[in-house]
């Protein structure tokens, strides 16, 4: 299959791309022999019918522009009318895009498809999506239509005073600019070479969901393929039959290279454009078959997140022939996050990928392949890479599909039936793959994956004249429960263990970030609610690790006393806690109980479109996504790659404070509260500790920086509860040389009298004792002679 066996660096090589029209047709037309007659026609009309168009065409469905109503910009191509890009450009209440990059913080002046110009002079605009920054660009003072918006064919020299050759150096000379900041872009116009300066405002990145991996950035993974998506080719003619190892039927031109002609497009709320192509008779006598025209539409609804395809093969043969298409999936999803974050799946058939296949039967639960599982299949077995998804094989209900499709982490690309069916029907088979070669991923690389899958139709006997097709709805958007429950596609959203607790979470952080306006903050009074509510059991848990503090000294007398004798050590331990009313594993209960809070928590933030984006302060890039490390500062260009680099790296690009501060915290705590060791053993398993804290720190320094904030929150209050409990704490009980021998019982300081004894002395209090006169007689003075 194409996934793992098409080698491409790039787009394949277009015949008749920038190419004189007459080559195109003698290369389409050299074997056509002088006698064909295709439908009653002569030779010079089966010529026509092959015709191609001369280069290579881009065009928009969709807008930036926040008063069209769209919240796609969807870029097509001509080359095997494929899709190359898929941007989400809704807005939020304050007139932000509500879904941008989170890892980039440079400003954006709009996707132009670039390539090097012929004469290297500069690049070449190929597409300019409406409503972004270079379409609403001003040349010089005035308003005039001339000068507004960079145009197709514009040659762009340079970008803030920096000459540029190369896509890649317009992304350089972006690199240090802001959203809002205006820059200079010089474009030459026409054959003349007019030069301009045009004035670009610059605004944030929107999500590019759907990508190239050739244009991923800092995310491109070696190994991973560009490939258009969406791509449509012949799977069956008659008896030929297309190879699950190969993109195309043995002997026939892939479609998916080709150039289709771009029949009409409409724009205004619905936008559409429709392609088609001609397969001539010299093309499919090849592979036993008869001409045939294969055409689709595509097309967009203001507010809408479902893109609406729709294939069709046409049969142009005076006789009936057999035939079957498929329909490449979406490939090059994004990969936003995919070297800190962790995506949980339904089923144990290996970790959840960055990107992983999901499809639901209509009978059956959702289900999900891991890209690890997708690659490592490819590995294993190169000449057979794909994963069977669906076949059509046994009842009728088996034989059905409710949908299909690409998830990452907060947003999904999948093909859904038309509204009016409920499910695929006429599918024979449904594969997944990986769209990249599977010996060049790097290790320590593999979730980022490129992943994608194939619809297979049916085989159907067409009649002369007549044509098979299939509708389908692309949903391409964010994870959002509301918006996916519209189309059945609530299973996307899956919290994994504890998941009660991850949804109670949820309601409750929107609950108060909907009072205080901020998602930090709310995370902070969730804790507070969280360790409040724990407080009995808390207070407990100080009052054990009191007595075990007490115990200490004489704990370490036995551990002297039975040096020698482990289980005569265990058995007076275990008396002398029994004596003293100390419960060892008392004070792990509220450990145990905070556990479903912070899964739910980490789950939430690891699922919540919401927390995507959400920033501890909207006037700091600091810290701007939650949902994500607080990424204070880039160190990806100097630290060595073993500790910075995406996936391969222990600590990832960035230096993160939030991670150093809560393992200071959890030091602080073991400090503090952790009883004298009472031998070497106890004095190394404490030691130990600090260690695995500090370990700890290494593990979950790309954690979400909103679970740091729950966890320094939580630290702080546990600090604060255990200094204020303390004090209200029972009489402390001292003990005799004799309790070690079990002769002797805690006895203390009596302890306060209760307000009622208070009373009840004041009310009756005890009689004093009466003094009685001394019946001594007192000396008699002798009197003086």
């Amino acid at each position: 299959m194409y996934m793992t066996l098409v080698k491409l660096v790039g787009p394949p090589q277009v015949p008749g791309e920038n190419r004189p029209r007459a080559v195109v047709d003698k290369e389409l037309t050299d074997d056509i022999p002088p006698t064909i007659d295709v439908e009653g026609a002569d030779v010079a009309t089966a010529i026509e019918t092959a015709a191609r168009p001369d280069g290579r065409q881009w065009l928009t469905l969709g807008s930036m522009d926040p008063a069209s109503g769209h919240v796609m910009l969807v870029t097509l191509t001509n080359l095997g009318s494929g899709l190359e890009r898929i941007e989400l450009t809704e807005r939020d209440d304050n007139g932000r895009l509500k879904y941008r990059r989170v890892d980039v913080r440079s400003g954006y002046m709009g996707y132009i498809a670039g390539e090097e110009s012929e004469d290297g002079r500069g690049v070449k605009v190929n597409v300019v999506g409406p409503g972004t920054p270079i379409s609403l660009a001003i040349a010089g003072p005035g308003d005039k239509a001339e000068n507004v918006g960079l145009r197709v064919d514009d040659v762009i020299v340079a970008v803030n005073n920096q000459a540029v050759a190369t896509p890649a150096d317009i992304e350089t000379a972006l690199l240090n600019t802001e959203p809002s900041q205006v820059v200079n872009v010089e474009v030459e116009r026409g054959s003349e070479a007019k030069s301009l300066t045009y004035q670009v405002k610059l605004s944030e990145h929107p999500l590019d969901l759907v990508r190239l991996a050739e244009t991923a950035g800092a995310d491109e993974i070696q190994g991973n393929l560009s490939r258009l998506s969406c791509l449509i080719t012949l799977a069956q003619i008659n008896k030929k039959k297309l190879a699950r190892d190969k993109s195309s039927i043995s002997g026939l031109k892939d479609p998916a290279t080709l150039l289709w002609n771009v029949e009409s497009t409409a724009g205004g709320k619905e936008q559409s454009a429709d392609f088609s192509i001609e397969m001539s008779s010299a093309e499919m006598r090849a592979v036993g078959g008869h001409p045939v025209r294969l055409s689709r539409s595509y097309a967009v609804h203001a507010g809408s997140y479902v893109m609406e395809m729709e294939v069709n093969v046409k049969n142009l043969h005076s006789e009936p022939q057999k035939l079957a298409y498929r329909l490449e999936g979406v490939n090059g999803l994004t990969l936003e996050g995919w070297w800190y974050s962790n995506k949980t799946g339904p089923n144990w058939r290996g970790g959840a990928a960055a990107r992983d296949i999901v499809f639901k039967k209509a009978v059956g639960a959702h289900e999900l392949i891991s890209g690890f599982t997708l690659l490592s299949e490819a590995t294993d077995t190169p000449k057979d890479p794909m994963l069977p998804v669906f076949a059509a094989t046994g009842s009728q209900s088996e034989n059905e599909l409710q949908y299909v499709g690409v998830d990452a982490q907060y947003f999904a690309v999948a093909y859904l039936p038309p509204a009016s069916e409920p499910v695929f029907r006429d599918l024979s088979r449904v594969d997944a793959g990986i769209v990249a070669d599977a010996e060049a991923v790097p290790r320590h690389k593999e979730r980022a994956v490129n992943t994608s899958f194939v619809l297979d139709s049916q085989l159907i006997d067409i009649p002369a004249g007549g044509s098979v097709g299939r509708q389908v709805r692309v949903f391409a958007g964010p994870k959002d429960p509301v918006i996916l429950e519209q189309y059945g596609l609530g299973d996307f959203i899956y919290y994994g263990w504890f998941w009660w607790a991850a949804k109670f979470l949820a309601w409750m952080l929107h609950g108060l970030y909907w009072g205080v306006g901020n998602y930090a903050v709310a995370i902070v009074l969730l804790t507070v609610i969280v360790r409040g509510a724990m407080f009995p059991l808390s207070r407990k848990a100080a009052i054990n690790a009191q007595k075990m503090q007490e115990l200490a000294p004489e704990l370490k007398k036995i551990a002297e006393k039975y040096k020698d004798d482990m289980e005569g050590r265990l058995k007076a331990q275990r008396e002398l806690n029994q004596r003293a009313g100390f419960n060892p594993m008392a004070g792990c209960a509220p450990m145990f109980l905070q556990l479903p809070v912070f899964i739910g928590l980490y789950r939430a933030l690891s699922v919540d479109i919401e927390l995507r984006q959400a920033a501890v302060s909207s006037s700091s890039p600091w810290a701007s996504n939650l949902a994500g490390p607080d990424m204070l500062y880039y160190w990806g260009d100097w630290m060595m790659d073993y500790l910075a680099g995406r996936g391969t790296g222990w600590l990832g690009p960035y230096f993160n404070i939030l991670p150093i501060i809560v393992v200071g915290l959890f030091l602080t705590q073991q400090k503090l509260f952790m009883p004298p060791a009472t031998d070497e053993q106890q004095a190394m398993t404490q030691k130990v500790m600090n260690v695995m804290t500090l370990m700890m720190g290494l593990f979950f320094f790309r954690v979400p920086a909103g679970l740091c904030i729950y966890f320094i929150t939580s630290s702080l209050w546990g600090i604060c509860e255990r200094v204020l409990v303390k004090k209200t704490l029972p009489t402390t009980k001292h003990f005799d040389e004799g309790i070690l021998e079990g002769t002797a019982t805690p006895v203390g300081k009596p302890s306060k009298p209760s307000l009622a004894d208070t009373i009840r002395q004041r009310l009756n209090p005890p009689e004093e004792p009466i003094e009685r006169p001394s019946k001594r007689r007192r000396p008699v003075a002798k009197k003086k002679r």
